[in-house]
């Protein structure tokens, strides 16, 4: 069981929502959708589901040709941001309400509802109405209505959205558990790196109706193929600096100096972007090797037990998250320290010249 993207495209008064995409999603596979506001996730998965026709391309399923095909005659299950429910109907009554549409018989309309309530946790609310539920207890049941089906495709477009901080984390939580025990294809929309970390499988990166890259999603956080996917995989944003290679160093925003050793090494001499995570800069030395810059704050943010600096390097502006409550005065004049492990180097088409050396490293954050 595949779904396939064939050179889809997708263009409506007079703009271009989708660009050529090729794309092959497998059996069993969660595959997240990443990118900001309008990046075209929606409008992908629309395509996907066959409630939108592309202009061009074509979408197999199995092989088979599915791009004139109705939405009603696909395996193909959608999951909206909103709380979708029948407000008249009993939980059972809401799960089992595709399988009546589809005319199945009582006795297999019971057992995939019970089925499904037990999967999403729901049994002891078969009998109640979605309005006296709770939020994350109203979106499983409309996860159970989506997959009670069967559905080859499971489509969730960025179905915790609407939900509080800890509703959001439970579900997170499940969703996991929910698609390995169904087994269907998920896709997955979300604005948020930290959700497409936490769910694992695939993420593909999207930015302006273009895929920049696809891949396992670890892959494609710690090695992203250039400096749009790094922009995207990154929340705090990724800080850049400009880099310049000569006589056997690398010069960072025209101070920091470091040896080009090792793969770095082999890098031409010229200009390049260097960049790396917030997490990575800190207000202490921890090795021989960390590069220094000078920085001026604009303001930090206290979460409790961790601190945002805003700060400006030169021209550009950089987000720094350290540990612990830092009382510092904007304005001031801030000494920051960044282990050149986690340097990223961009060439001058921004296409990744050299990743960070940490990236290599299994299991590193």
């Amino acid at each position: 069981m595949t779904l396939e993207l064939q050179g889809v495209s997708r263009a409506a008064g007079g703009r271009v929502h989708i660009h050529p995409t090729s794309l092959t999603l497998a059996k069993g596979t969660m595959n997240v959708l990443l990118g900001p506001t309008l990046a075209g996730k929606t409008s992908l998965m629309r395509l996907m589901a066959g409630l939108d026709a592309p202009t061009q391309g074509r979408i197999l399923w199995d092989g088979t040709d599915v791009t004139g095909v109705r939405v009603q005659d696909r395996g193909v299950a959608m999951v909206y941001q909103q709380f979708i429910n029948y407000p008249g109907l009993t939980v059972y009554e809401n799960i089992a309400s595709p399988l009546r549409i589809l005319g199945r018989d009582r006795a297999e309309i019971d057992r995939a509802v019970r089925e499904t309530a037990e999967m999403l946790r729901l049994t002891p609310m078969l009998d109640r109405r979605p309005l006296e539920l709770s939020g994350g207890q109203q979106q499983r049941c409309a996860l159970a209505r989506a997959l009670v089906k069967g559905a080859g495709l499971v489509l969730l477009d960025e179905p915790l959205a609407n939900l509080d901080y800890k509703l959001r984390e439970e579900l997170r939580v499940e969703i996991p558990r929910i698609f390995e025990a169904s087994g269907a294809i998920f896709v997955y929309a979300t604005t948020e790196p930290e959700e497409a970390l936490l769910l694992g499988g695939n993420t593909a990166t999207l930015w302006e109706g273009r895929i920049t890259q696809f891949g396992p999603t670890p892959q494609v956080y710690r090695q992203p193929a250039d400096m749009v996917t790094a922009r995207v995989f990154s929340d705090p944003p990724m800080n850049f600096v400009p880099a310049v290679k000569a006589s056997g160093s690398l010069t960072f925003g025209g101070t920091a100096r470091l040896p080009a050793a090792g793969a770095l090494a082999a890098l031409p001499d010229g200009e390049y972007t260097a960049s790396f995570r917030a997490n990575h800069l800190d207000l202490l030395k921890h090795s021989p090797q960390a590069l220094e810059f000078s920085c001026s704050l604009i303001v930090t943010e206290i979460t409790g037990s961790e601190t945002f600096l805003h700060l400006t390097h030169g021209a550009d502006r950089w987000v720094g998250l350290v540990h612990g409550v830092q009382n510092l005065s904007p304005g001031a004049e801030v000494r920051v320290w960044l282990d050149p492990a986690h340097l990223y180097l961009f060439d001058g088409a921004g296409r990744l010249a050299a990743p960070a050396a940490y990236a290599d490293l299994k299991g590193a954050a």
